[in-house]
């Protein structure tokens, strides 16, 4: 009798933690579904708000936000950052790699150093003179047609 008491304590206690775990993912996939369309409300009102007096153009419904929220992640990412990675990690291999790409023009970068003084010799002659040329082809071209 006490061994069945036993047992059914131990399963008590295993269905109610398997509940709860079930509700805790439940309660957490309406939470983020929540945020999702609160973000989706936001960047709705911040548009309606913001882009039609900026740039002339029209405001957007609540579902056309939803597409220009999906279109952006799929755009610009879904931002898996990766901040808690180990270092050791593939990641930070692929970031070595990326930056070595760009040593060529690293390296050129330090010509750069001299632009100032070439601006203050040649610079201003120089784009005058190539300021007349453009206006000048276009002037001819415009005598063409």
């Amino acid at each position: 009798m006490e061994h069945k008491k036993e047992f059914e304590k131990a399963v008590e206690k295993k269905v109610e933690n398997t509940v709860k775990k079930v509700v805790k993912v439940i309660a957490m996939v309406i939470l983020g579904l929540l945020i999702f369309l609160l973000a989706n409300y936001l960047l709705m009102r911040l548009w309606n708000w913001l882009m039609p007096d900026l740039f002339g153009v029209g405001t957007v419904t609540y579902w056309q936000a939803l597409g220009i929220l999906i279109l952006a992640k799929l755009l610009f990412g879904f931002g898996g950052g990766g901040g808690g990675k180990s270092k050791g990690g593939p990641s930070h291999k692929k970031k070595t790699r990326s930056s070595n790409k760009c040593m060529p023009w690293r390296r050129d970068f330090d010509e750069w150093k001299h632009y100032d003084q070439f601006w203050k010799e040649e610079g201003e002659e120089a784009f005058k003179a190539y300021v007349e040329k453009i206006k000048n082809e276009n002037h001819d071209k415009a005598k063409e047609e």
